[in-house]
This record gives C-alpha cells, sequence and structure tokens, in this order.
C-alpha cells in the first residue's frame, strides 16, 4: 500500500479535501476531458496520475492550471433562507416590512413572542400551514393599525 501525502502526517487529512477532489472532476467534465488527457494535466502539474496521490496544494495547482484552459468555477455556498418553508418566509417577510414602525424595531425576540401569543408555539419555524396562516393573518392586521396609527404603537 502506498503512502499518500495526507497520511503521511499523524494529522488528519484536510476536511477540504473532497470538496477539491469534486472541483477536479467538475472541471474535468466541464472542460470535456478523456482520461488521458486528464491524467496528462495531472502528471504535468500535480506529478501524480492520480488526484489521491496529490497534497492538497498539488491539487488547488491543477484546478489553477485547469482554470488557465477556461474552466470558470461558479460560486460556491448556498444561502439558506430563514427557512425551507414558503409561509415561514412571508412571515419574516411581513415582520420586516413592519420593523420601522415597530418600538422594538422588529427583534426576533420580539416576533417569537408575537408567534407564541398566537400559537402557543415558540418560534415561526416550528409552525405547521394552518399555524402560520393565522400568524400572517395577525401580522398584516397589526400592519393596517399600525400605519393606520402613524406607528405609534408598542409591540412589546
Amino acid at each position: 500500500m502506498t503512502r499518500r501525502p495526507h497520511m503521511l502526517r499523524d494529522t488528519p487529512s484536510n476536511p477540504a479535501r473532497g470538496a477539491l477532489y469534486a472541483k477536479l472532476h467538475i472541471a474535468r467534465k466541464e472542460l470535456a476531458l478523456d482520461d488521458d488527457s486528464y491524467r496528462a494535466v495531472l502528471l504535468r502539474v500535480g506529478q501524480h496520475r492520480s488526484a489521491k496521490d496529490m497534497s492538497v496544494p498539488q491539487i488547488e495547482a491543477v484546478l489553477r492550471e485547469f482554470q488557465r484552459l477556461g474552466w470558470k468555477p461558479k460560486p460556491g455556498g448556498r444561502r439558506t433562507p430563514d427557512s425551507a418553508k414558503a409561509y415561514v418566509r412571508k412571515i419574516f417577510a411581513i415582520w420586516n416590512d413592519m420593523a420601522p414602525l415597530l418600538a422594538s424595531g422588529g427583534t426576533r425576540e420580539a416576533l417569537r413572542a408575537f408567534v407564541e401569543r398566537q400559537t402557543g408555539v415558540s418560534a415561526a419555524e416550528f409552525l405547521d400551514g394552518e399555524q402560520a396562516q393565522k400568524v400572517v393573518e395577525g401580522l398584516k392586521a397589526w400592519k393596517v393599525r399600525l400605519e393606520r396609527a402613524g406607528g405609534g404603537r408598542k409591540d412589546g
């Protein structure tokens, strides 16, 4: 069994290593490289025919070479919304619209208190569809009252 560079030290391998392998394969696919061409680039730039035998800096050098050859990496990282549930995002959107009218400035703690008063559930993220609809309607009515009053009402 061959000792790979990332296994020579007693420290664990770089956790980002898997992401680098994924980028290599994405770049290979997007550049339409056959296996021989891919291995030739690995050997020329990383001094190994397999990415598994390379150190992290060598893999990064191969990725830079792929960029030089025309591969454009897509921006990474997906931004996750406050919730995957549309009705919870709607609650946050209405709340954010109301924030300038509220004495609290629209803090999350104040929203949690409102949600709990309306439904008995501690946070909007835990609501089901029916409970969320009740909160949405309550927020809409409250917003109308605040707009009529000129925003001078306290929210608790």
